[in-house]
């Protein structure tokens, strides 16, 4: 994998990589805060690489709660926000700083259990303290796709500085109506053409690879 990294951005002159929340099938899944991914880290922090992180299609062993719920809309954005408090309560986010990690979907779930997993997980065993963890929580970026509303980008606002934020739309994955009603929600929020979010903040990160 770390001669395949290399080649990437060496020869291919990649500007980033994408990588899922887990690897492995059900019981034997392991999130990216293990050590066994420390040599990658490494690799990437070096680089200062930016690291586009999206949440596994994960099947859970119970039922859809609906139809119309499936692993996209309610598993999803869960295992994006399990694979980022993975990295910060082991201390990975903290021991690798310069990678850019890049969360899709505003996160998932992160914005709104940031809080839960700074206590809890304190108490629980982490050795960092929960103003640490939610400090982690805070260098993360997180990008618009398919997570775009009032609601989501005013707790987006109480969480992360605007350089944090950076516009995406998952075309073609979703269909174009569907990528233009959250491009509608992001303009609404931030009417102004210039706005960091749309460009010079993805920019920022992309530019910084060596």
């Amino acid at each position: 994998v770390i001669e395949e990294i290399r080649y990437a951005f060496d020869v291919l002159r990649a500007n980033g990589v994408s990588i899922t929340s887990s690897y492995g099938e059900a019981q034997n899944a392991v999130y990216l805060g293990d050590y066994m991914f420390d040599p990658i880290w490494e690799e990437l922090n070096a680089r200062g690489a930016a690291v586009f992180l999206h949440g596994a299609q994960t099947r859970p062993e119970r039922p859809d709660p609906h139809d119309s719920l499936g692993v996209p809309v309610v598993e999803v954005p869960h295992e994006t926000f399990k694979a980022a408090a993975s990295l910060v309560v082991s201390g990975r986010k903290r021991k690798y700083p310069n990678v850019n990690f890049v969360l899709a979907h505003l996160g998932g779930s992160t914005p709104f259990l940031a809080p839960r997993v700074a206590v809890l997980s304190n108490y629980m065993g982490s050795g960092l303290t929960p103003e640490d963890i939610l400090d982690d929580f805070k260098t993360f970026y997180y990008d618009t796709a398919l997570s775009s509303h009032e609601s989501t980008l005013t707790a987006m606002q109480s969480l992360v500085s605007p350089e944090r934020l950076v516009f995406g739309t998952d075309f073609p994955a979703i269909s174009k109506d569907m990528a233009a009603w959250y491009t509608k929600q992001v303009n609404q929020f931030y009417p102004e053409p210039d706005a960091p979010v749309w460009r010079d903040n993805i920019l920022k990160i992309l530019t910084n690879v060596e």
